[in-house]
């Protein structure tokens, strides 16, 4: 996992090795879409389906759409400009590089305590453990695995793995709550309520913050960048999105079967689990041990993804990392996490919701200034000729994101009240 940081000229071996290339091109789609339906996407769901019911499809429909646009965009830009994200905004915008790279590491850090709560969820579900040891037991897992000496592939094994589990037993719970899909489908496109904070939420917590950059930097870590892979690189971000576009869908399904057939799932009190409330309602005690399974999966790929793209960020500072120093790194900002997720009294769903909408707020600062490259710094894309097609789509998104922000920033944080 060293930094590859490419020069002028420089030949990338995955263009050539195709081999290679496929398994650099998975890494990056696996890593994304698993980072992308996490505990905190999971949580999500779970709270704003109980409240809105069919009508939060068409949240989920907005943000399979602004994901699209942000991750052919990002993965585009680093991909020419063979730079990590604040290198790239550095170069843009002078000093610009910085702030994202805070703000990234900031939203990143709270996830990852999300995160851990959430693998202290999931093997509470499952063995009944108490949730700070299941947390710190998940978090001593991703430990080992960024202290293994071939991390890059223990972390790249394990994200496959969780990814095929958590769509089996996803799926297996859509079917047996039985969903009004006709109606699902209905307010996908046509619904009753619209509610920006929730859109921005989701939003964040699928496509925000560390997120929008897990899958590409993960490609210019394996050296699959450069215009010659440009398309590989498309298809891969394609192939990633649908797969976590299908995954939101089918959980928003299994939820909303139980939802409608009028079981109520208590969002209160400091111990309130939405998620696994459902699964218990769906499939009875075995659907509660496989909700279990579902958050540990996610919550593990999650600390992965988090924990590796937010410690990728740090480059803006220490552009020369080795790769010893970006996995200890690593490793230290996963024990940060853990000490704070055991000091910390908020109760997981709801820090999961909240960095949810946190990293919503952050997705249109960073993803403005790569755009800001794309369109006014030929240098950095290095020739290529930038498709007007996809700007305008990204103008078009980051000034939508931007709106959602300036409309949902107080109710976002009126989410730790929960």
């Amino acid at each position: 996992m060293q930094q590859t940081e490419q020069t002028p000229g420089r030949t990338n071996a995955a263009a050539f090795n195709p081999k290679s290339q496929r398994y650099a091109l998975l890494s990056a789609m696996f890593l994304m879409s698993m980072a992308a339906v996490g505990p905190g996407f999971i949580t999500q769901t779970a709270n704003f389906t109980v409240k809105l019911g069919a009508a939060f499809a068409f949240a989920i429909i907005v943000s399979i759409i602004i994901d699209f646009v942000v991750q052919a965009n990002v993965w585009r830009i680093v991909t020419v400009t063979q730079m990590r994200a604040p290198a790239i905004a550095n170069a843009a915008i002078p000093g610009s590089g910085y702030l994202l790279a805070v703000l990234v590491i900031i939203g990143g850090l709270f996830f990852n305590i999300g995160n851990i709560g959430g693998a202290g969820l999931g093997f509470n579900a499952m063995i009944d453990l108490d949730p700070k040891i299941g947390g710190a037991i998940g978090a001593l897992v991703a430990i080992g695995i960024f202290l293994s000496r071939r991390a890059g592939v223990a972390m790249d094994r394990v994200v496959y793995v969780a990814a095929f589990v958590k769509l089996a037993l996803i799926l297996y719970a859509a079917i047996v709550s039985g969903p009004p899909v006709a109606e699902a489908f209905h307010q996908t496109f046509l619904a009753d309520t619209i509610d920006f904070a929730t859109i921005t939420t989701i939003v964040g917590g699928t496509v925000g913050g560390y997120i929008t950059y897990a899958g590409a930097h993960r490609l210019l870590d394996k050296g699959t960048v450069g215009v010659e892979n440009i398309g590989a690189v498309n298809r891969a971000a394609l192939s990633g999105i649908a797969i976590t576009g299908v995954l939101r869908y089918i959980l928003f399904l299994a939820i909303l079967g139980v939802v409608a057939s009028g079981v109520v799932i208590d969002l209160s009190g400091k111990a309130a689990n939405p998620a696994g409330q459902a699964f218990h309602a769906a499939a009875g005690d075995i659907g509660f041990r496989l909700f279990g399974a579902v958050f540990l999966a996610s919550a593990l790929t999650s600390i992965i993804g988090a924990a590796y793209t937010s410690v990728s960020f740090l480059t803006a500072f220490k552009p020369e990392m080795t790769e010893r120093q970006r996995n200890l790194s690593t490793v230290a900002f996963i024990c940060v996490s853990l000490v704070s997720y055991i000091l910390i009294t908020t109760p997981p769903a709801a820090m999961l919701v909240f960095v949810g909408g946190l990293n919503g707020l952050v997705l249109p600062i960073g993803l403005s200034m790569l755009l800001f490259a794309a369109w006014k710094r030929p240098d950095l894309m290095r020739g290529y000729h930038y498709p007007r097609w996809l700007l305008i789509l990204g103008a078009l998104t980051c000034c939508l994101t931007w709106y959602m922000a300036y409309k949902s920033v107080g109710p976002i944080f009126a989410l730790l009240g929960l």
